[in-house]
């Protein structure tokens, strides 16, 4: 099978392409560059935690090397910046907290994967996430209605503590379709052991894996976001639901709801969160932590990636509102893709512009953002 095989550099994803070569597969290799920030400071250094370090882009092309595959770099970084930082640093000018790694992986990562699949005459395109894709027939199932084909279900990883599926739930049919996550049913232990194996270069004591938003340096947004945001960060108050000041904030954008750590208030026995933010006053809304809890949420932009309940019926799930979070249990009741989740107990306050994901077992059905 030809298979398109996406190369970041990291560990994960250069195991996978020995492994498909070592199953006999033919490969073609892709590299994409993205947008990363030209105002950051002139010595800043991309950490090793970044997948666009000159570290990882040289182990790419070591990989395609030693496999003696076709190697592509593909620059996205104008249409990255279009899609996926403009409107990162939009939703956080307007007081939301954004999730910018579901929409890349929809319509940057696997969108054009797929377009390079289809102009590489590949059958398959395969990544190092770390989740699973399991058929399932249709006609075999209750929700059959939907369609006679067979479907893909999206699956949590084998190991819990890699898994990325929460990311995926954007993904259509037609990508799940030709996608193959190899590293799905693997511990992240056995991926160190195939890439010793394998040769595979990488120091023990200096590699990290990629993680935190790419497009900046920094492990935090908050410098980006104030050389970015400069005309919308401007300090105001910081007060309790009763009036009282408590502090002050350095900028509505550089604060989330549910935050504790940064707000600079001390000496009190029980910390303060946030829990809301005035924009009207350009006031942050604070409250002792845990003692301000919702009963529901209203979500928007739901999709969903197999089948989907039936409309303005209340249909029970589990959910996630951070990727590696505990699951926990609520209703939904939806019209389109707009609707309304109802805890089965009460939660901490949502942060408005993540994501809440919806589970079935180890199957994610589908998910939204969470909306003001």
């Amino acid at each position: 099978m030809k298979i398109l095989v996406a190369l970041s550099g990291g560990i994960d994803s250069s195991v996978v392409a020995h492994l498909l070569k070592a199953a006999g597969h033919e490969l073609v290799g892709v590299r994409f560059l993205l947008w990363t920030d030209p105002l950051a400071p002139a010595l800043a250094e991309i950490l090793p935690s970044k997948c666009c370090t000159a570290q990882n882009a040289a182990r790419a092309g070591k990989v395609a090397k030693d496999l003696g595959i076709p190697y592509h770099i593909v620059d996205l970084s104008d249409e990255f910046k279009r899609t996926v930082v403009d409107p990162y640093l939009e939703s956080h000018r307007n007081g939301l907290t954004p999730n910018p790694c579901i929409g890349c992986n929809k319509n940057i990562k696997f969108g054009r994967l797929m377009e390079l699949m289809k102009e590489f005459g590949c059958e398959k395109m395969a990544t190092g996430h770390y989740a699973r894709i399991a058929t399932e027939d249709a006609a075999s199932v209750a929700e059959s209605r939907d369609s006679p084909l067979r479907r893909r279900l999206l699956l949590e990883a084998i190991d819990k503590s890699k898994d990325q599926s929460y990311y995926l739930y954007g993904l259509s049919q037609e990508q799940l379709s030709r996608c193959l996550f190899p590293l799905g049913g693997m511990c992240k232990a056995d991926v160190y052991t195939l890439a010793a194996q394998f040769g595979v270069p990488f120091e023990d004591d200096t590699y990290r894996e990629s993680q935190d938003l790419c497009f900046f340096p920094e492990k935090t947004p908050e410098e980006f976001l104030r050389r970015h945001l400069r005309d919308a960060i401007e300090p105001g108050p910081i007060i309790r639901r009763d009036g009282i000041v408590v502090g002050k904030h350095e900028g509505l954008p550089l604060y989330t709801i549910g935050q504790r750590r940064g707000l600079k208030i001390g000496g009190l026995k029980i910390p303060l969160e946030v829990v809301a933010k005035d924009a009207g006053t350009n006031a942050l809304i604070v409250a002792e932590q845990g003692n301000e809890n919702i009963r529901e949420i209203s979500i928007q932009d739901i999709a969903w990636v197999s089948w989907k309940p039936e409309e303005n019926v209340p249909t029970p799930f589990e959910y996630r509102s951070r990727s590696l979070s505990p699951r926990k249990r609520g209703t939904l009741i939806f019209t389109h893709d707009t609707g309304l989740f109802r805890f089965e107990k009460p939660s901490p306050p949502a942060t408005p512009g993540q994501s809440l994901v919806l589970y079935r077992g180890e199957e994610i059905v589908g998910g939204g953002t969470i909306a003001t």
